[in-house]
């Protein structure tokens, strides 16, 4: 049985499952507490659960980051909340340097099994400081595991293999989805990190996209379809690590690829996408891989300027048309 669930509701699910059946996760970060919440996640969870494990933190990303991260060497299993990703830079020091080399630089003396979370990515008129995509920044980093999802069933099922997880894991979401809803099974269920999921089967072009990109991704496949051209669509899921053999096998059927990434072009996700499907799949390639990214510039404010920077169904479909050929 599945019941329809937001975004929010199943993150909080899967944090409250996990505290119930282990004791050593808690919660962390800017008014997870008191306030249930930035975005209401954690919302009730004070309630059951306490002020020892669910904890109001200072504005210090920093500092609460570094306290996790102790706590994880510690065996604890820490659920580290940042109100942003943004501001998680400056706790950057302490995910980079510190959770991602514990367990080489103790010569596996020492784990470090934390699951850092929050939004990633453009969320309106924020402006430059407040939407960026921070995906391929963190998935650049070996130690690391790199999770980005907003279908709730996924959403759940990979924080719960996070917060079981021995490796630090970063969960990406957004802040413009936390109300987005979709059918979550009952019961105890995990995602495995690591597996892309096929979200529409086709047979003339692979669409790869991950995060709320697979919103204008899916849109795009469905007008496509009216036009006669059959798109698969792959959500990764997983950033790190990255499960290329879902794509390559989808690219064999296709021999067609656009990938949809809401982060810039230099060095993204797209780019990685495109360097190992040309590796391990260009034999089988009638075009060269396209791809769909944000403008290579900080976003603005102005409304009509953000439409242009993003990525949208209209700009995927030009993509499509430029693979298969049709004007």
């Amino acid at each position: 049985m599945a019941r329809e669930l937001a975004l929010r509701d199943a993150l909080n699910e899967a944090m409250s499952e996990e505290m119930r059946r282990d004791e050593s996760v808690f919660l962390m970060g800017e008014e997870v507490a008191a306030y249930n919440g930035a975005y209401k996640v954690s919302k009730g969870m004070l309630d059951e659960f306490g002020p020892k494990r669910v904890i109001d933190t200072p504005i210090a990303e920093l500092g609460f980051a570094g306290i996790g991260v102790g706590a994880a060497m510690n065996g604890l299993r820490p659920i580290v909340e940042f109100m942003t990703w943004n501001f998680a830079v400056l706790a950057f020091d302490q995910i980079v340097n510190n959770a991602a080399k514990t367990l080489s630089q103790s010569a596996g003396q020492f784990k470090c099994p934390i699951v850092f979370r929050g939004p990633s990515g453009a969320a309106g008129q924020l402006a430059q400081q407040h939407s960026q995509t921070f995906e391929s920044w963190l998935a650049n980093v070996p130690g690391l595991k790199v999770v980005s999802c907003i279908d709730p069933a996924d959403a759940k099922g990979l924080l719960k293999s996070a917060i079981r997880d021995d490796d630090p894991v970063c969960m990406m979401e957004s802040e413009l989805l936390y109300g987005y809803k979709g059918e979550v099974p009952e019961g105890e269920y995990l995602v495995p990190i690591g597996v892309a999921a096929v979200r529409r089967e086709g047979t003339d072009v692979t669409l790869v996209s991950f995060n709320k990109m697979m919103l204008p991704t899916l849109e795009a496949a469905e007008e496509l379809a009216k036009e006669g051209i059959s798109a698969e669509v792959i959500d990764l899921r997983s950033i790190r690590p990255l499960d290329h053999q879902t794509i390559v096998e989808s690219v064999k059927k296709t021999n067609r690829l656009v990938v949809v990434d809401e982060s810039w072009p230099l060095a993204g996700v797209s780019a990685e996408v495109a360097y190992e499907i040309q590796k391990y799949a260009f034999d089988y390639l009638d075009a060269p891989v396209t791809r769909v990214n944000a403008a290579d510039t900080s976003l603005p404010y102005a409304p009509t300027l953000v439409d242009e920077y993003m990525p949208n169904a209209a700009k995927i479909i030009k993509a499509v048309k430029e693979v298969t050929y049709v004007k």
